[in-house]
């Protein structure tokens, strides 16, 4: 009975976290066509770095990182390894519904605050675009976090939670970062290559900085499950 009690609660605590999972991978991809200011600056003598430019789908991407290395370290690479695949697949049906949608006519209302066809193609015909190119890069940097971040597991055991969660995230959002930038903006001429190169490695310093400062929450992450689940759980299903 307390075996079947503690295999329901992995189940379901597998479920919702695969569903915040795909929740803010799908978030991410949709509103990653607007571009935000961050509004940091280094001053190196008479030279000026910053502000920094990037694109607004970084805002879920923390939590993607933190339900990664959860579902890493309590249900393992292959647990991962699927659920990326079925993200990866949803956001393809995304790209689909929202392609229809593109070629549907929009109602025009007079007066209306509703978007026209031109505002809703400037919102979502570049999403597209950043759709396309999310699929890739979100399946490349999702298989090598869960690979690298099982290496590091296989060498350190249940010790230095830290340095598998970031290890894994280095090389990981690496790729991401440039991937979904050349893609999403530089193919179909949303942004200069130029433009691209001051970008991409900021977008990819941002995640860097959020992955060490999500440090705490991923401990924290990990004395709530094993409470919920009230015993030391093993990493793999």
């Amino acid at each position: 009975m307390q075996v079947a009690k503690i295999e329901s609660k992995r189940f379901w605590l597998f479920v919702v976290l695969s569903g915040l999972f795909i929740t803010n991978a799908i978030t991410a991809e949709l509103i990653s066509n607007k571009l935000i200011e961050i509004p940091i600056q280094f001053n190196f003598g008479t030279e000026a770095v910053g502000p920094f430019t990037t694109i607004v789908g970084i805002l879920p991407w923390p939590v993607v990182f933190l339900l990664t290395d959860l579902l890493n370290e309590f249900y393992g690479k292959k647990a991962v390894q699927r659920l990326s695949w079925i993200t990866a697949g949803l956001i393809g049906y995304c790209f689909i519904i929202v392609g229809l949608s593109l070629a549907i006519p929009a109602v025009e209302i007079p007066n209306s605050t509703l978007a026209d066809n031109d505002a809703y193609s400037r919102v979502f015909g570049q999403a597209q675009m950043v759709i396309i190119g999310s699929i890739v890069a979100f399946l490349c940097s999702q298989l090598i976090d869960a690979f690298v971040f099982e290496k590091i597991k296989n060498k350190t055991g249940n010790k230095f939670i830290w340095l598998r969660s970031t290890g894994s995230t280095v090389l990981s959002q690496f790729i991401d970062s440039y991937v979904v930038l050349y893609i999403g903006f530089v193919l179909p001429g949303a942004i200069s290559m130029d433009q691209f190169l001051l970008m991409a490695p900021t977008n990819y310093i941002l995640k860097l900085l959020i992955a060490l400062l999500l440090t705490p929450l991923i401990y924290l992450g990990h004395f709530i499950i094993r409470k919920f689940l009230s015993e030391n759980i093993k990493s793999h299903v």
